[in-house]
C-alpha cells in the first residue's frame, strides 16, 4: 500500500507546536525525508530543546499518522530543536523582536563573567548593532553599578493594552536588572522558584523591542536559574569566561557540559580566558602571569569551542565598571585594544554559528 506526501502533509497538518500554538506544518517545522515499504521517514523541529519535548511531539507525529493513515505505517521520525538562525518571527514565542540571545556563563564566581558582559555589550552597541542587557544574576546584580545606573528605576509603560517594564538605555544598551527592584543594601534572600518568577518577568514582562543581540548575565553555577532560562528562554548560543587559574576551569569545564547536556544543547560561541596575566604600568614589556598562564585557552581547544581571546588583569578595567563606564569605552587604552579584539572574534563565530553543527558530541551527565 502506497501513500502520497500529501496525504502525510494533511495528516501532520492536526500536529500543534506546544509553544509556538500552531500546526507543525504552516510552521514548516515538517521534512518528510523518505516514504518506501510503508516506511515513513521526517525531521520534525520543535521550539524547545529539553528531551521531554522532543519525546512528546515523536509521539504526537505517530499518533496522528497512526490514527489517519492506518497502523500498518512504520514513522521514523526524528526531532531536532530549531536551530537558532531559524527562530525568528512567528517561530520564536519569546522576544521575538530578538534576533540573537547569548548567554554569558561562567561556573566559578568571581572571574569577571559581568564585566565581561557589560563590555561585549557596550561594545557591540558602539559598533552600531542594537543591544540589551539582561542581568540575571539575581542574587549579585551588577549591570546597575556596571552602567551607572544604580538609582535609576524603569518605568511602566502601556504596549498593546498591556503594561509592561521599559529597559532603561545607557550608552546605546537597553539594561534590566533585578537590582533596580531593590535598595542598594537589599539582599534578594530568595529560594530558587521564587528567583526563577523574577527572571521571568524581566524576560516576559518587558518591552525589549527589536534587538540584534541581548546578553544574558547568568549567576555562577550550574543551579535552578540556568536551567529555568535553557527552558523558557530560547538561547542561540554561549560565551564562558574563566580565568587560567586551574579551580576556575575545573567548574567553567562542568559548566560547559551542562550547555552540551542533549536535553539543553546550546552551542559554544566561544571562551573568554580573563585576568589572563598582570603587566606593570612601569614595566609595559613584563607579563606576570599570576593565575596561571593560557589555561582558558587550552580548555578551549580540549573543548574544541573558539577561543575568543584573553582579557588582562588591568587595574582601568575595575576602575572603568567601579565608575559605571565599561571599559570598552575608554578610547586609547590598553584594555580598549585586549577588548576590541574579542569583539572581533565574537562577530566572527557568531557569523560562523550557523554552519556549525550544534553539538559535535553530545556528552551525557557522566563526564569526568
Amino acid at each position: 500500500m502506497s501513500i502520497s506526501r500529501q496525504a502525510i502533509v494533511e495528516a501532520l497538518s492536526t500536529v500543534i507546536e506546544p509553544d509556538l500554538k500552531k500546526d507543525i506544518v504552516s510552521l514548516h517545522l515538517v521534512k518528510i525525508l523518505d516514504v518506501k515499504d510503508q516506511i515513513i521517514q521526517l525531521e520534525v523541529k520543535v521550539s524547545n530543546p529539553a528531551m521531554h519535548s522532543k519525546m512528546r511531539m515523536r509521539e504526537a507525529v505517530v499518533f496522528a499518522i497512526e490514527r489517519t493513515l492506518g497502523k500498518e505505517f512504520k514513522v521514523e521520525c526524528d526531532v531536532i530543536p530549531i536551530s537558532g538562525d531559524e527562530r525568528h518571527g512567528e517561530l520564536r514565542k519569546v522576544l521575538p523582536g530578538v534576533k540573537h540571545i547569548i548567554a554569558v556563563a561562567s561556573g566559578k564566581g568571581g572571574v569577571g563573567k559581568s564585566t565581561v558582559s557589560a563590555n561585549l555589550a557596550a561594545g557591540m552597541a558602539r559598533r552600531g548593532y542594537k543591544v540589551g542587557l539582561l542581568d540575571a544574576d539575581i542574587y549579585g546584580p551588577s549591570a546597575p553599578t556596571m552602567f551607572d545606573l544604580t538609582y535609576d528605576k524603569p518605568r511602566v509603560i502601556d504596549v498593546d493594552g498591556k503594561s509592561m517594564l521599559e529597559p532603561i538605555e545607557q550608552y546605546g544598551v537597553k539594561v534590566l536588572s533585578i537590582g533596580f527592584f531593590a535598595e542598594v543594601n537589599q539582599a534578594a534572600v530568595w529560594r530558587g522558584p521564587m528567583a526563577t518568577k523574577a527572571l521571568n518577568q524581566l524576560v516576559n514582562d518587558a518591552h525589549w523591542g527589536p534587538l540584534d543581540y541581548l546578553f544574558l548575565d547568568l549567576p555562577p553555577g550550574t543551579g535552578d536559574i540556568h536551567l529555568s532560562i535553557v527552558q523558557s528562554i530560547p538561547l542561540d548560543g554561549v560565551v564562558l569566561v574563566s580565568t587560567p587559574q586551574t579551580v576556575a576551569l575545573a567548574d567553567a569545564r562542568k559548566g560547559a557540559y551542562m550547555f552540551r547536556m542533549p536535553a539543553i544543547n546550546i552551542p559554544m560561541v566561544g571562551m573568554i580566558e580573563n585576568m589572563a596575566w598582570f603587566t606593570p604600568e612601569e614595566l609595559p614589556d613584563n607579563k606576570y602571569y599570576l593565575f596561571g598562564k593560557d589555561g582558558a585557552m587550552h580548555l578551549a581547544e580540549e573543548l574544541e569551542v573558539p577561543f575568543l581571546g584573553p582579557l588582562p588583569l588591568i587595574q582601568g578595567i575595575r576602575e572603568a565598571g567601579d565608575s559605571g563606564r565599561p571599559a570598552i569605552m575608554q578610547e586609547g587604552t590598553q584594555a580598549v585594544h585586549y577588548l576590541n579584539t574579542i569583539l572581533d572574534n565574537f562577530e566572527r563565530e557568531m557569523r560562523m554559528l550557523p554552519f556549525r553543527k550544534k553539538n559535535k558530541e553530545a556528552v551525557t551527565t557522566d563526564q569526568p
